[in-house]
């Protein structure tokens, strides 16, 4: 089991499901030559996927093209189902930065014949993450920046403001789909600017105010 690292925080908090949003920035979806949604798009990653930053993410000797994706991540406090703004709002207890990496040549194939996208989104050290910053030591005020750099040259600069679900919507609509419960989290989606790594490039990902990633890509 894996637990969630907290700032200012001694609880130890296991994860539980972990759920990503698509196509959440118009312009992401776009470069890819996706629709923009009109309902947010989600799939799931395991929660042995985790790693933190200063861990390394292995690239899987079965694709040829892994992508990096920076991501705003809420954390759950609590249980929610069929939720409205205001509880939704209040089942948000923190948020980090994520690293949704994707592989990017199964995730076409997949998407091609019609399948699940799991395998393309969901292995090892698919998942880094940053220490959670609750939500009583910070306010999200909507428009921090997410930026991406890879061996020093920036390759996502955006802001949380572009997404077209923000994290209540999020959170309301996830639950009117399955039972959020503590220790759950939702990767909200990357902006444009996604691109391939290969082994020894370093990434390092930091959203306003939130945290910072840095990790390395390896064999």
């Amino acid at each position: 089991m894996k637990y969630l690292k907290v700032k200012n925080s001694n609880e130890e908090i296991p994860i539980g499901k972990i759920i990503c949003v698509g196509r959440n920035y118009a312009a992401h979806a776009l470069e890819l030559g996706n629709e923009v949604s009109e309902f947010p798009v989600i799939f799931l990653k395991a929660a042995s996927n985790v790693i933190y930053s200063g861990e390394n993410v292995i690239h899987p000797d079965y694709s040829e093209n892994l992508h990096h994706e920076v991501e705003l991540v809420l954390l759950i406090g609590n249980t929610i189902k069929n939720g409205d703004d205001d509880s939704a709002e209040k089942a948000i207890s923190g948020y980090a930065v994520g690293l949704d990496m994707t592989l990017r040549d199964l995730q076409k194939e997949f998407m091609k014949k019609g399948d699940p996208w799991t395998l393309s989104k969901s292995f090892d050290t698919a998942a880094v993450l940053s220490e959670f910053i609750l939500k009583k030591d910070y306010k999200l005020r909507g428009d921090e920046s997410i930026k991406l750099w890879v061996n020093g040259e920036i390759k996502q600069n955006s802001s949380i403001k572009n997404i077209m679900f923000d994290p209540i919507k999020i959170v309301k609509y996830i639950s009117t789909k399955m039972t959020l419960e503590k220790g759950d989290l939702i990767f909200t989606g990357t902006p444009e600017g996604v691109g391939r790594v290969v082994p020894g490039d370093k990434i390092h990902a930091e959203i306003e105010n939130i945290g910072a990633i840095d990790t390395e890509i390896i064999k």
